[in-house]
């Protein structure tokens, strides 16, 4: 039998027609099927945008807010997170928000539907936050990719809003910075009373610095500045620091050098990635170190545990691994337990000692408490209306009359206060003070009468 015979034969067996039939209907779905995965792929790589923002990313709870805001809405598959706020009187209540939950949602931007995946890894967890690796994914149809950082852009600006006149407090977690509790309202700088210019001097100091970069680039000199207010106990130091933030605008990245297990490495990379703009604080820098004797002394009592050491603070604050664009702030109840070393220029730039009440803290807390609750008393209406803030219908000259009259007996009865504070020739601190003043809410003659019961209650 000849070959065409042969395949004559074939051609005419049904069995054969019917498997070749099935071979090339299958052979024809499995390149359709290839062709169809390709086109998708790349109709997904050269038509759609895909942007991942895992959970260690700055922007993924801003992203997840700005969701639960634009995208809650639209779903129906929810997860709740209860968060405790507590309103200026104390008041505490529960928030909730509704989040999109784990899975795939959908939502409109504009013209533009996207589409949301939050995964989480079952089996992969965030070790410095305990809890399990998430991402969340968004996909959407076109090629500008202008679209996501405006959603990146309106994310983070809405959870700028919700820190506007607030200071936020840092702490450190592992290797990076987390926000501590809720922000916080802004302390006015004008409620710390410090001696005569002593606020007036930091506050000048630190705008000069925040001001003039250039100043300092242009010479070659680092770009940082470090202040040391040292002073007894509860006498403003680390509230002067927290106003001063908040009139700045900046948060408070607070480090505890005796914490346990805070390294050289890893002190150094916090210093480095502080978030900006803010203030770092070094709270009771003289219990972390005495002297490098003492130092060294430590470090062997405490082998085999990981814990920053004198060196490594100094090469930290001014070595040729420390940061710039910095503000850091160290306070100190015993200035003579410092290391030379840690206090040269260079690494503290400003001295300023916050001590015990002069005359003028007296003078200047005792207005600040009692300025508004004078009258003058004296059966005239109108004076009486312009004290408690009524001043319509007064002509403005009587005004400013009776507005200094009550300035000036205000004052008198600083002087006395004052005069009276210090004839018992004890020293007293301002949170001494503030105490008092607590406890005697509204003024009256007892003020001045119980200033000996002030040193008990402290």
């Amino acid at each position: 039998m000849t070959i065409a015979e042969y395949v004559s034969a074939l051609s005419d067996n049904p069995y054969f027609g019917a498997g070749f039939g099935l071979f090339g209907i299958g052979a024809g779905a499995a390149i359709l099927r290839k062709g169809l995965q390709g086109g998708l792929i790349l109709f997904r790589r050269h038509f759609m945008m895909t942007m991942e923002v895992p959970c260690r990313d700055k922007s993924y709870h801003w992203l997840l807010q700005w969701i639960t805001t634009k995208g809650a809405r639209q779903t129906q598959h929810l997860s709740v997170e209860t968060s405790m706020l507590q309103k200026d009187t104390g008041h505490v209540f529960a928030k909730y928000d509704f989040i999109p939950s784990i899975g795939t949602h959908f939502f409109r931007y504009g013209t533009t539907w996207i589409k949301v995946e939050r995964t989480r890894e079952q089996h992969t967890l965030d070790l410095h936050m305990g809890v399990p690796w998430e991402t969340v994914t968004l996909t959407a149809f076109g090629r500008n990719k202008q679209m996501y950082f405006d959603i990146l852009e309106e994310a983070r600006h809405m959870a700028m809003a919700q820190q506007e006149g607030k200071t936020v407090m840092y702490t450190a977690m592992g290797s990076e910075w987390r926000p501590f509790g809720h922000p916080r309202k802004r302390r006015p700088i004008g409620s710390v009373v410090l001696d005569e210019g002593v606020g007036e001097r930091i506050l000048g100091d630190v705008r000069e610095f925040i001001e003039n970069p250039s100043w300092y680039s242009n010479r070659g000199i680092p770009y940082r500045r470090g202040y040391l207010l040292h002073g007894p106990p509860g006498c403003g130091k680390s509230s002067f620091i927290n106003a001063l933030a908040g009139e700045l605008g900046f948060g408070i990245c607070v480090l505890n050098l005796s914490e346990r297990g805070l390294s050289d490495d890893r002190l150094a990379h916090l210093l480095s990635v502080a978030p900006l703009p803010s203030v770092l604080l070094l709270e009771d820098v003289d219990a972390a170190f005495a002297s490098r004797t003492e130092s060294s002394q430590a470090k062997a009592a405490f082998e085999g545990l990981n814990r920053v050491t004198f060196s490594g603070l100094l090469n930290c604050l001014d070595g040729v691994a420390s940061t710039e664009a910095r503000i850091l702030f160290m306070t100190t109840n015993f200035l003579d337990r410092l290391d030379p070393a840690l206090i040269r220029p260079g690494r503290v730039d400003v001295k300023e000692y916050i001590g015990q009440c002069t005359r003028y803290q007296i003078e200047r807390m005792f207005l600040r408490f009692y300025y508004w609750n004078y009258s003058l008393d004296n059966g005239d209406k109108a004076a009486l209306a312009v004290c408690n803030g009524d001043a319509n219908g007064i002509p403005d000259e009587q005004k400013k009359r009776e507005e200094d009259q009550r300035k000036a007996l205000a004052q008198a009865e600083a002087v006395k206060f004052a005069d009276a504070v210090l004839s018992f020739n004890k020293g007293i601190s301002p949170a001494q003070l503030q105490g008092y003043f607590m406890f005697h809410k509204e003024w009256g003659p007892e003020v001045i009468a119980n200033v000996k019961n002030i040193w008990k209650q402290g």
